[in-house]
């Protein structure tokens, strides 16, 4: 299987954790930070605009796509994301999938889970660090 680093905004509900479960020893996650989201998305962020795949590179963009959902500049959409919002879905259907680099360093174990020293499963708070070297 190729190797994939993608990063996409999820809410955290019931069936959201049961789906990580299943896949929890191919994948790691955790809870980022306001400085991850908002390093991602201004290095990293797309958004969707008819079908294309936009660089995030000023706020019309963003409010041409959002501002009916009073989303209309980068700041906004980073809020959105952070607080899961009333817009969260649209927020995050805006956004393309984060594209990022394989980590500086590399990875320990991928075999293993990160509570036994590897780097599968939940990573919860220090997912910031796994970013910070992917971007």
């Amino acid at each position: 299987m190729a190797e994939s680093k993608v990063v996409v905004p999820e809410s955290v509900n019931k069936a959201t954790i049961n789906m990580l479960r299943r896949v929890e020893p191919y994948v790691t996650y955790g809870y980022p930070n306001l400085k991850s989201v908002k390093e991602l998305i201004y290095k990293r962020g797309f958004g969707k605009l008819n079908h294309q795949r936009i660089a995030l590179t000023d706020n019309s963009i963003v409010n041409e796509a959002l501002g009916k959902h009073n989303i209309i500049c980068v700041e906004d959409l980073i809020h959105e994301i952070m607080t899961v919002g009333p817009h969260f879905k649209e927020a995050n259907n805006f956004l393309w999938p984060f594209q990022l680099k394989a980590p500086l360093g590399g990875l320990k174990k991928k075999r293993n889970h990160y509570v036994e020293g590897g780097d599968a499963g939940n990573r919860e708070n220090f997912i910031n660090e796994l970013v910070r070297r992917m971007n």
